[in-house]
């Protein structure tokens, strides 16, 4: 890989929270011995621990501001999608080079980052979201949204836990048992298996609903109870093994099926996602409602417009004795593991994107179509496109 013409802008995260970066100086030193100049913005790593000098011996050029990094680079790699910079009053997406290409988490089919998608097409930007990468062999070691589910997952339980008034597992105690506190997670994915995983490590009975047959095994063999709700395998399960949007009379069924574990639960984790599309809604008002008061819902769909009606973006408060989370960026509570993680697979994706200095926008390539979200003038994600009609 001959990367000579290529330089590369790696800015500091401004998402209130976010403390990931999206390089660390293992993979800058890999970028800069192919030939790139890399520009990192002072304070960077801070988040993750990782000192400007530490960039600087791998060949980084450390920049004092965002602007001078923009308007440098024509490759930019970000941790998450680009927002209002109140210190410059402009939208970061306003700052990018014309006709730069962006690598980042983009939740494209959010609506709140459709501003920015419209920007960035408008400004000629080619951009590619690392929530697309497909379920595939040769994807595998690109797979950013992984990894970060692996977070988001336990982390969503330590959440719960934190919030709850009760003990978790079953407690011996001089006036009787407690019973094990109740948790229910609604998809089982990578991020539902480690909430799975995390709260049996903490005692608690464990519920769960996936619409896919294997996705219910993987969870039946962390010792979870499977809720049963039979969808067939044409409506359930997309490219990759990962779930398909169903038609609204199963959403309908699939919340009746789910309501009477709701109010058992004494705390529910929501995880369930359609690739590139909004978030299936699962629980609505009147089933939290009907939750034991104290309760806790935490909802890490939230990047994806989240499982529960009630989910407030970025928030967590207290709807009539519920605790409803909508923490988004979760997996910067954990910023040293989530980076090395996010580092290494975003390193692996642009060197299978930008070949000799060129960009990859071969629409046939699998990784390409399901990833690119803007380019020549235009969106052409089509979870995006879809979610856009829906506005």
């Amino acid at each position: 890989m001959q990367l000579d013409k290529v330089v590369v802008g790696i800015p500091r995260e401004i998402m209130p929270g976010e403390k990931r970066v999206a390089a660390i100086p293992d993979t800058v030193g890999k970028m800069v011995s192919s030939g790139a100049r890399v520009l990192v913005q002072s304070g960077a790593g801070k988040g993750a621990y990782i000192d400007d000098e530490m960039y600087r011996e791998k060949g980084a050029e450390i920049i004092a501001d965002a602007k001078s990094v923009y308007d440098e680079a024509n490759i930019i790699l970000k941790v998450k999608e680009p927002r209002m910079n109140e210190e410059t009053g402009l939208h970061e997406a306003e700052m990018f080079r014309e006709n730069c290409i962006l690598i980042s988490f983009l939740h494209p089919a959010h609506s709140v980052n459709h501003e920015g998608l419209r920007i960035m097409a408008k400004r000629g930007i080619t951009s590619f979201t690392l929530d697309g990468i497909p379920r595939i062999s040769r994807a595998q070691q690109m797979d950013s949204l992984t990894s970060m589910s692996t977070v988001a997952g336990y982390k969503a339980v330590i959440f719960a836990a934190n919030h709850l008034g009760r003990f978790i597992p079953m407690m011996p105690t001089s006036f009787g048992i407690i019973n094990p506190a109740q948790f229910l997670v609604v998809g089982t994915g990578v991020a539902g298996l480690q909430s799975i995983a995390t709260a049996k490590r903490l005692g608690a009975k464990v519920k769960t609903l996936d619409i896919r047959p294997e996705a219910n095994e993987q969870a039946r063999s962390l010792g979870a109870e499977n809720i049963a709700f039979d969808v067939p395998e044409e409506l359930a399960i997309g490219e990759g093994g990962y779930a398909k949007r169903l038609p609204e009379e199963w959403f309908a069924r699939e919340r009746e099926a789910l309501l009477p574990h709701v109010e058992q639960s004494d705390a529910v984790i929501l995880t369930a996602l359609i690739p590139g599309e909004v978030a299936p809604k699962l629980i609505d008002e009147n089933m939290v409602k009907k939750m034991k008061k104290g309760s806790v819902i935490v909802d890490i769909a939230v990047d994806q417009g989240g499982n529960c009606t009630l989910t407030r973006c970025g928030e967590e408060f207290v709807f009539e004795g519920i605790t409803i989370s909508g923490i988004m960026n979760v997996p910067a509570t954990l910023p040293v593991d989530a980076t090395n993680m996010f580092a290494q697979s975003t390193y692996n994706f642009f060197a299978y994107i930008i070949k000799d200095g060129s960009v990859n926008t071969d629409s046939t390539d699998e990784i390409v179509h399901s990833t690119m979200v803007t380019h020549g003038g235009q969106i052409v994600h089509r979870g995006t496109l879809l979610a856009m009609e829906m506005e």
